[in-house]
């Protein structure tokens, strides 16, 4: 008799899709994201933390698939699930901006700042939000602002505490999908020299087209400074040079979770997703390019040739 095929649990389910969102397959993570979550919804050991995180990482997939509607229902039960988790609150401030509901995306990324004052993601979008407020209501928009909640020391002091455990025990890869929570450990100042004198050695070999010698040295260099997200992107541009594009997507990913609207590491990302033949993940990633940069002409010259 042939064997019963074993299902899979629901913590593989959301391994799957994680690995279908760094492929940026963002229609197959929500997929396996909501069997996930419904497995775990039925299951004897339901955890709010973990019911949370599933519902962020589907909120992850709606915003790249520029379902926003979506993305803010799964942030508001992720929230409910787990007050205050970071990427929740800056995945519905994307989705919120996305949708012009700029008040909403500023109180979101205010609250984000409240825990890490250092969040990149945050820091971009409240000053974006600042000044769309300021044309639309003028200088008194402040006033029209839902109330922005505070967040209480003793959640902030937990929330680090909790980052600082992941980040020594997780991969970051599969699970910082989207926007980034908090930094990596911050590298020392003696570091931070010297991963910069090797990014810039690695640039000098990129003008004299030594691209392979280039990637060594940018290697080199996040050993030092794994939180500079140019590295990424420039040794991103050198996989693309030796037509490592595999490579090439997993630096851009990198770059996206120090900084979600890198310009540079979107359309690198493109650019290798076009030449893996993902249409899809190439076109998504041109689209949320365009969200920051509506009038980037490579992108939309990309775009172009893409959808034809």
């Amino acid at each position: 008799m042939p064997q019963k095929k074993r299902s899979r649990s629901w913590m593989e389910l959301k391994q799957s899709g994680n690995e279908c969102f760094m492929k940026g397959q963002y229609g197959e993570a929500t997929s396996v994201y909501s069997q996930a979550i419904t497995m775990l919804e039925k299951s004897n050991k339901k955890n709010p933390e973990d019911l949370a995180i599933l519902y962020s990482n589907r909120a992850a997939s709606y915003l790249k698939d520029g379902n926003c509607g979506e993305c803010v229902k799964d942030c508001n039960k992720a929230l409910e699930l787990h007050p205050f988790n970071v990427k929740s609150l800056l995945r519905r401030g994307a989705a919120f901006e996305a949708l012009e509901r700029y008040r909403q995306a500023y109180v979101d990324y205010k609250t984000a700042l409240q825990i890490d004052c250092n969040i990149a993601a945050a820091q971009d979008g409240t000053n974006r939000m600042t000044k769309a407020l300021t044309e639309a209501d003028g200088p008194s928009w402040r006033e029209k602002l839902p109330p922005i909640p505070t967040v209480p020391l003793s959640v902030r002091e937990k929330l680090t505490q909790q980052t600082t455990t992941n980040t020594a025990k997780q991969n970051p890869a599969p699970q910082q999908n989207g926007t980034r929570e908090t930094k990596k450990p911050a590298p020392s100042d003696k570091d931070i020299k010297k991963g910069q004198a090797l990014k810039e050695e690695g640039n000098a070999l990129v003008k004299k087209g030594e691209h392979k010698k280039a990637i060594e040295k940018y290697s080199q260099s996040l050993k030092h400074n794994p939180t500079e997200a140019t590295t990424y992107t420039n040794r991103a541009l050198c996989y693309l040079s030796v037509k490592q594009y595999r490579d090439a997507v997993r630096d851009c990913s990198e770059a996206l979770v120090i900084d979600s609207s890198n310009v540079k590491a979107l359309y690198r990302r493109a650019q290798a997703h076009k030449e893996l033949k993902d249409v899809k993940a190439c076109v998504n990633d041109l689209n949320s390019l365009l969200q920051v940069e509506p009038k980037n002409t490579a992108a939309l010259k990309l775009l172009q040739e893409v959808q034809k």
